[in-house]
């Protein structure tokens, strides 16, 4: 991923951190153009925090995008169905 290619934007969090959430930018707003995908972060009280967060979650979306089923979200989910439906089928036998 271009540094290019992504658009970054701050806005005003919301919720709760009383005055100082109100005043300050912290949270951002992070667009990959080419695949449309937009992160909002405000995960943390700073800035810097949720820039990173925000990438890192952008890259991840992008890797599930890309990769679709052999991405590692996917595999894991994948994996989560499966013991479910284990589960699923063991009780009703019983």
């Amino acid at each position: 991923m271009d540094e290019k290619d992504i658009e970054e934007a701050f806005v005003r969090s919301s919720g709760p951190g009383g005055q100082k959430v109100n005043k300050s930018s912290t949270c951002v707003l992070l667009t990959h153009r080419p695949s449309g995908l937009i992160v909002k972060m405000q995960k943390a009280r700073t800035q810097k925090l949720n820039r990173y967060y925000a990438r890192k979650r952008l890259c991840e979306m992008r890797e599930n995008q890309l990769l679709a089923k052999e991405s590692p979200e996917a595999k894991r989910l994948s994996k989560i169905r499966k013991q479910k439906d284990r589960r699923r089928r063991r009780r009703s036998v019983s």
